[in-house]
């Protein structure tokens, strides 16, 4: 396998290792490995093939290991967030699936990929998202057709049953961020309520690295007291913080800067409502600066 293999395949192992594991450092850690394992091994196979099988068992390995230590985090657990294009509208299929990609590495999928044991999320990565096929699956995991049927079934019944709302689409998600900025400067409480659903939560993510709100924030009213009090502290000058917007996981999201530096990412997870308009279901809040490593970075989410 030539060194042109190993970086051809690059993006589209990232896709891989990101989805599994949730975190971008450990992403690059296992895709370090695997390359480096990949020159040792004699296959017929294509590079491709080759090296999405030893990907995904590092990450299953990892997965495993991460999350015994995970037991001593402290606070909310979330996965690190990953900058990515802003999802554009239209028509031809090839935006259409990129809106589809991006949403597969949102921060709320990966959520919820984290309910699935590191064997489950392993196969619905590749059959669901990526669209292997039962064999290819089985090959990269180590078990037979069979069982991969089975944890694919497993799988994908939980991520539905728990999945109750889908994102809104990139024109909606652009109106209700305008929206929500609006309000948010005029520190209207009762306009910013409105463009968050009833059981709406906000979940900070500090690891005891950063200084944040403890516990997840949960519905409209106290959701938008809590970021029209924020707003007003840094209108202030209480809180040295610029606003800069971006986009994470294919959703709206503002990074905090502080004296060059980024401290926060926060990410709207916007939803179609009941009613067919858009409304902020989850707020994702990212303090930890172990997490932010890779937007200062400036790594970014680009499909395989």
């Amino acid at each position: 396998m030539t060194p042109e293999d190993v970086e051809r395949e690059r993006p589209y192992l990232f896709g891989i290792a990101y989805r599994i594991l949730g975190t971008a450092a450990d992403a690059e850690d296992v895709l370090q490995e695997a390359f480096l394992r990949a020159r040792e091994i004699d296959d017929a196979r294509s590079p491709r093939a080759v090296l999405a099988t030893i990907v995904t068992r590092l990450c299953i390995d990892e997965v495993r290991s991460a999350r015994r230590r995970r037991e001593a985090y402290v606070g909310d657990w979330l996965p690190e967030p990953l900058l990515t294009d802003a999802p554009v509208s239209g028509a031809p299929a090839s935006a259409a699936e990129r809106i589809a990609d991006a949403e597969s590495v949102s921060m709320a999928f990966l959520v919820l990929l984290e309910s699935l044991s590191p064997l489950e999320r392993a196969v619905y990565v590749l059959r669901e998202v990526l669209d292997l096929d039962v064999g290819e699956v089985a090959e990269a995991t180590g078990r037979t057709e069979a069982a991969v049927r089975q944890l694919a079934h497993r799988a994908k019944e939980h991520v539905t049953a728990r999945r109750r709302r889908f994102p809104a689409a990139p024109d909606a998600q652009r109106t209700m961020t305008a929206a929500f900025l609006g309000a948010l400067a005029h520190g209207d409480v009762d306009a910013l309520a409105k463009l968050f659903t009833d059981d709406v939560r906000i979940v900070p993510d500090h690891g005891g690295k950063a200084k944040s709100f403890v516990n997840p924030i949960e519905g409209a009213d106290h959701a938008a007291r809590y970021f029209v009090g924020a707003s007003r502290r840094v209108r202030e000058g209480r809180y040295a913080g610029t606003g800069v917007p971006a986009w994470i996981g294919g959703a709206p999201a503002f990074l905090i800067v502080e004296d060059g530096v980024i401290t926060s990412a926060t990410v709207l997870e916007v939803v179609a409502g009941p009613d067919g308009a858009p409304r902020v279901a989850e707020v994702f809040v990212v303090r930890n600066p172990d997490k932010l490593d890779a937007i200062r970075r400036g790594l970014h989410y680009r499909a395989g």
